[in-house]
């Protein structure tokens, strides 16, 4: 049997939706942006460290030689790309307090860059000097490496005994 009764629609209102709520991924943008916002405020308040309290012994020339001879030794064998990118880095004690790194090009530098924090922190702490002070200069010219082919070596010769020039015009060596 049907009734020919209407029938009466309920709609009940909730506060809560009825669907179940999807879980968090642990990541959300907003969280992101906020933590860098707070990152970089951190940056800024961070305090210098007093150098006049700490140690500030003498160090030779020789003492930072001997240490970076053992660095470049150690590199040689563990890590031969940044050996190959630095071994052409001189440096020069200026005064009791500067050390001055010559490097001959930027590419270089950048290898040196991600070990000289580690290498320093070591001389610092072996020498007890820790008001040390480094200086960057870029110096392609004298830092060039020449490929020595015996060419060279014959016109080094030749600058030393002029003879020899003669000599080479008679026989016509091959040196190439």
């Amino acid at each position: 049997m049907i009734s020919n009764e209407p029938q009466e629609i309920v709609i009940k209102k909730t506060s809560k939706p009825l669907s179940k709520q999807g879980s968090s991924s642990g990541f959300s943008i907003n969280s992101f942006m906020n933590k860098e916002e707070k990152v970089e405020k951190k940056e800024d308040s961070t305090l210098a460290t007093k150098t006049e309290d700490l140690p500030q012994n003498h160090f030779t020339e020789t003492d930072l030689q001997m240490e970076w001879n053992l660095l470049l030794k150690q590199l040689q064998s563990k890590n031969t790309f940044v050996f190959n990118a630095i071994k052409a880095f001189k440096l020069v004690k200026i005064d009791e307090h500067n050390i001055q790194v010559s490097y001959p090009s930027d590419s270089a530098k950048v290898e040196f860059d991600k070990i000289s924090g580690e290498f320093f922190n070591h001389f610092k702490r072996k020498v007890h000097n820790y008001s040390i002070e480094i200086e960057y200069k870029r110096d392609f010219e004298s830092l060039k490496i020449e490929v020595v082919t015996t060419k060279k070596i014959f016109e080094k010769f030749i600058e030393k005994n002029p003879l020899l020039k003669d000599l080479d015009d008679l026989m016509k060596f091959d040196l190439s």
